[in-house]
């Protein structure tokens, strides 16, 4: 089984003085390659010094670029993914790819509450992880962990579904579930990022991780989002109907539109659902 280590990497020269070394311990025979996102330190020149293959971008094109460009490149049939700021330990990734040998097509490192950047990081990361599980109706311990092992044939298949963001996680995850593909968490632990700090910011990115939650429900199952919305809409409608029959003993026309925007938004999650099938069936035919 031939394994391709990729690491997108954005200034992270530091990070990669130490973890470059340690994956050609822990994984001597892989295939390295560092992603290199405009980056305007020596990221690249530390790479090629440690016998790591460099795919350099003239400008940043963000994390989910980084690994759609890697995988392509990759010539393993498993693609092991993770940080290049020192916060994974390659010593995990004989124990990844364990994992993945009894039968899985994908395992991910699953951080601990003490391994998240921050309290706010931290339950944000919960609540996407008890909305992924309530949606695939399987227990998700870490919906946005960067460090995996997966096989690179089904890997490739959602390329194209993948965002040039943070996101690529999600993405990855709820694809391998609702395609039926067996995913596995193993525990590890995340130690202090070498370097800058990182380049997500709360408040910048607050809204585009909310849109995040919504896209996921959208991507994996349209009417396990729009059946909820439905729902509130028709119980509105029935509920204002009986307040105004009984005090005006009428039909009214708020009670109407309520009632329609109930049915407009089940019928747009029906057709949202055939759409997310096709896009399934075809990116595995």
């Amino acid at each position: 089984m031939r394994v391709s280590v990729i690491l997108p990497a954005k200034n992270e020269a530091e990070g990669l003085r130490k973890v470059l070394p340690a994956i050609r311990r822990h994984c001597p025979g892989a295939e390295i390659l560092v992603v290199d996102d405009g980056s305007s330190d020596d990221t690249p020149q530390v790479a090629r010094e440690h016998g790591a293959t460099v795919l350099r971008s003239p400008y940043s094109m963000g994390n989910g670029a980084a690994i759609k460009r890697g995988a392509r490149a990759a010539h393993g049939d498993v693609l092991v993914f993770m940080d290049a700021d020192g916060q994974h330990d390659p010593a995990d990734i004989p124990r990844l790819l364990e994992q993945l040998e009894r039968g899985y097509d994908m395992v991910v490192g699953a951080r601990s509450a003490s391994g998240q950047a921050s309290l706010g990081r931290g339950l944000a990361n919960a609540f996407y992880n008890r909305l992924a599980s309530w949606m695939t109706g399987h227990e998700v311990l870490d919906l946005t962990s960067g460090f995996r092992a997966v096989r690179a044939e089904r890997f490739r298949e959602f390329l194209h579904l993948l965002p040039n963001g943070f996101s690529y996680p999600t993405t990855i995850t709820m694809a391998f579930f609702r395609s039926a593909y067996p995913v596995a968490y193993r525990p590890i632990e995340v130690a202090r990022r070498v370097g800058h700090a990182s380049h997500i910011r709360p408040l910048r990115d607050g809204l585009r991780f909310l849109l995040i939650i919504f896209k996921i429900a959208t991507l994996y199952s349209p009417l396990k989002l729009f059946v909820p919305a439905a729902g509130l809409f028709f119980a509105a409608g029935v509920g204002y109907y009986g307040y105004t029959f009984a005090t005006a003993g009428r039909f009214t026309n708020m009670s109407l539109l309520l009632l329609s925007a109930a049915v407009i938004v089940f019928l747009v999650g029906l057709v949202s659902e055939q759409i997310t099938s096709l896009v399934y069936s075809r990116s595995q035919g």
